[in-house]
């Protein structure tokens, strides 16, 4: 089985290849921006259609894992005409080469499609997105949806591990980056999420396919935390000063678009997989443990 990842030096992206390589016979990925010295690695933009198409049929693979998109919320917000481009017209050229080769198509979304409304979210709800980031992931569902094609898509919130140093921080190396300078950290006590441990998301995926599964899930971790405790629970795994960090409003913030306060339901994919996921203390911890084998 081959495996194609659109997007594949991204954050998400990069992990998918470093574990689905040792588990399936054939792997390639591409790359806009940040070139990887692996002849497995090619560049494509996807909003160039003639190309994409082409490259697809080329490449000629069994699955489409799709984790490339505009990924700021802010950005998103401020420049609807390049999130349409990236996001919307990216993933429905990379559908129609999908198409000419029959590939599966699983696309990596967020939770930022449900809305900010109360109420823990599960994939039966209907999405209704307040950003322009959530809307364009959602337009992209839909494309997916409407394909013809067996397709999954994975809706996922605040993936966090240690990244290769080409990836932005994530909110847990942000953190660990500030307190160990010494720095004040200033998080949000009003802003809450369900963070995803990213090898946990893996191993989901990997699952996914490997039983042939199809649909929409909900792939995110056991907890839902706001931002401040977030990075106390950090804090305290690392042996990092907590006094260094600060709590604020999001209001505060100034940000282009208030952001979500989705909580969202993983159960169908624990009942599906059997895989637990894992809360925040628990990958924490597992960073902890990931960082010392490296001393």
């Amino acid at each position: 089985m081959k495996i194609l990842i659109i997007g594949g030096s991204g954050f998400i992206g990069y992990n998918l290849f470093k574990d689905l390589k040792n588990h399936f016979d054939e792997i390639e990925c591409t790359y806009l921006k940040n070139r990887i010295s692996d002849k497995r690695f090619h560049q494509l933009d996807t909003t160039n259609r003639e190309n994409t198409i082409e490259f697809i049929k080329k490449s000629n693979p069994d699955i489409v894992i799709k984790t490339s998109a505009l990924s700021g919320v802010d950005l998103a917000e401020k420049n609807h005409q390049l999130a349409d481009s990236v996001t919307v017209e990216g993933t429905n050229n990379v559908l129609e080469g999908c198409k000419v080769t029959q590939s599966k198509i699983v696309y990596v979304s967020t939770t930022y499609v449900y809305g900010n409304k109360k109420g823990i979210f599960t994939e039966n709800d209907e999405p209704n997105p307040t950003s322009y980031y959530g809307m364009t992931k959602y337009k992209a569902e839909k494309l997916v949806e409407n394909s013809g094609l067996p397709y999954l898509i994975l809706r996922t919130d605040q993936p966090y591990c240690w990244i290769e140093k080409w990836h932005k921080d994530n909110s847990v190396t942000r953190a660990i980056k500030t307190l160990r300078k010494n720095e004040v950290l200033k998080e949000v006590r009003d802003w809450s999420n369900v963070p995803t441990y990213v090898p946990d998301f893996i191993n989901v995926t990997k699952s996914l396919l490997e039983n042939l599964k199809e649909g929409i899930f909900n792939v995110t971790g056991a907890e839902y935390i706001d931002r401040y405790s977030w990075a106390l629970a950090t804090a305290n795994i690392f042996g990092l000063e907590k006094k260094m960090i600060k709590t604020i409003t999001s209001k505060e913030l100034e940000l282009p678009v208030i952001r979500d306060n989705a909580n969202v339901s993983n159960q169908k994919i624990v009942k599906e997989t059997g895989i637990h996921m894992k809360n925040v203390k628990e990958g924490l911890s597992d960073m902890l443990k990931l960082y010392k084998s490296t001393l």
